[in-house]
């Protein structure tokens, strides 16, 4: 099989965790023509996100420490990982001309004393550069063929849309089969640092957070995989977050949209855009564990079979948000009000997560993140408030349970055993949603309500009996 292995940045964590991920695709090398997408190392991304925000304050000496640490971390990884001593030269080399350049780049900045949207993107995709440089001379020390390549090297060409960027598929295609079609025919493991590209003039583009998930399957896509897995400190799709409901089941096998959905609730936090290159080829994903390789994970396909189509799958969950009602009379109910209440929150770059409207009481419901309620409410108040909206209530402290599964559309009596399942636990629900699809049902509650609510669905409806 030809198989692209994306291993997240908790499974790069410590020099035991990279030698288990070497050992691993080594393993599965000896029958299959393996391609590895590595996010940064643990924490990496976090720290060259600070270290930007420190530029910006100019915190001078804050800037140098932080650097320095990540700096020696890598350099300690490299240490303790590779026993060779020729391949660790090798490594240790390979990763001073990164670090010299990373270095670089951070003293021009704090000159600057300003981050833009481009030299952001080229500062955080150092943490791929540096751990897919890692991962491929672990395999070397396992007597491997391996060479790293950044986003850009593979052939990934993207938009200039920097920190959200998009690749340019028919180019990227041409170039990436021609790199790693070269590489597999010589029975060498390229081993791709994720999460970046590079647009047409060369500069480095990111695809935002999760996005070596979105490397994974774009590269998939373009060699034409047999299954991209993405490997990761989970074991898969679960009907419930284990840390909310003890009983909680891993799901064998789910669609691209029951798994899009999932993903969208908070079920694992995978890149919006991770399916897109796999939906026209139907090319499987497995969501595994790196720690339990024996455990074959979650398969994501596009015509599951029929003995998994159950009614309700998972309970998922979305903390941490802000909820908003806006009412306005008769005004508020007038063709364009709510496009005016979108436009606004848009600028402010203010994502909506879910809506619902009550056109007899003229009144509308916003779901935003917790971090952007008041500057969306301020907003909304600034520019609407005494014309077309009468008033705002803004609840910091809300959750939206989901409830999804492609058993549930034209199944009768679902909405009434999730509402009971709500009302045996006297809870209140703020407000409800549900698309066309009826894929999913979506409602709000307090967040101090989310774990009882979700433990009581997940005995409604017998998750812990799904497979």
């Amino acid at each position: 099989m030809k198989l692209v292995l994306k291993f997240g940045g908790t499974s790069l964590g410590s020099p035991k965790d990279i030698n288990s991920v070497a050992r691993t695709v080594a393993s599965f090398s000896k029958d299959n023509e393996i391609v590895v997408v590595c996010s940064a190392v643990d924490g990496v991304t976090d720290e060259l996100i600070l270290i930007s925000r420190m530029i910006e304050q100019r915190k001078k000496d804050d800037v140098n420490v932080t650097l320095n640490k990540l700096i020696l971390r890598h350099r300690s990884l490299a240490n303790k990982t590779i026993k060779n001593s020729e391949i660790k030269k090798q490594l240790l080399e390979k990763l001073n001309t990164d670090v010299s350049e990373l270095q670089e780049l951070v003293r021009g900045l704090a000159l600057l004393k300003e981050v833009s949207a481009r030299s952001l993107d080229y500062l955080i995709s150092f943490g791929e550069r540096l751990s897919d440089d890692l991962v491929s001379y672990a395999l070397q020390d396992l007597k491997k063929k391996s060479t790293a390549l950044n986003g850009k090297e593979v052939g990934i060409v993207t938009d200039s849309n920097f920190g959200e960027s998009r690749p340019l598929m028919d180019t990227t295609r041409i170039r990436i089969s021609k790199t790693l079609g070269s590489l597999l025919s010589k029975k060498i493991i390229p081993v791709v640092g994720g999460f970046a590209g590079a647009d047409q003039h060369g500069n480095i583009t990111t695809f935002g957070r999760g996005g070596s998930d979105y490397t994974a399957t774009i590269i998939a896509s373009c060699i034409n995989a047999d299954e991209v897995w993405l490997m990761s400190d989970v074991d898969g799709l679960m009907t419930a977050d284990p840390r909310l409901v003890k009983n909680a089941r891993l799901l064998k096998e789910v669609s691209y949209a029951e798994a899009i959905e999932m993903a969208q609730f908070g079920a694992k936090q995978i890149h919006p855009k991770t399916f897109e290159p796999l939906l026209s080829k139907k090319i499987p994903m497995r969501i595994r564990s790196t720690f339990d390789v024996k455990n074959d994970g979650t398969l994501v396909t596009s015509s599951p079979s029929t003995a998994t189509k159950k009614t309700v799958k998972c309970v998922s969950a979305l903390r941490n948000i802000g909820l908003m009602d806006l009412s306005g009379g008769i005004l508020f109910a007038a063709p364009g009000s709510a496009a005016k209440i979108f436009t606004i929150l848009a600028e402010k770059n203010i994502n909506v997560l879910m809506v619902s409207s009550n056109p007899s009481e003229a009144s509308i419901s916003i779901i935003v993140k917790k971090p952007d309620l008041a500057k969306a409410v301020n907003a909304l108040e600034m520019n609407l408030l005494g014309k077309m909206v009468k008033k705002i209530e803004a609840t910091p402290n809300a959750s939206i349970i989901a409830v999804i599964g492609s058993g549930m559309k034209g199944t009768v009596g679902i909405a009434a055993k999730v509402f009971s399942a709500a009302q045996k636990r006297n809870v209140n629900v703020m407000m409800i949603a549900q698309g066309s699809s009826e894929l999913n049902l979506a409602f709000v509650v307090k967040d101090s309500d989310c774990k009882s609510v979700i433990q009581s669905l997940h005995e409604e409806f017998q998750l812990d009996k799904i497979n």
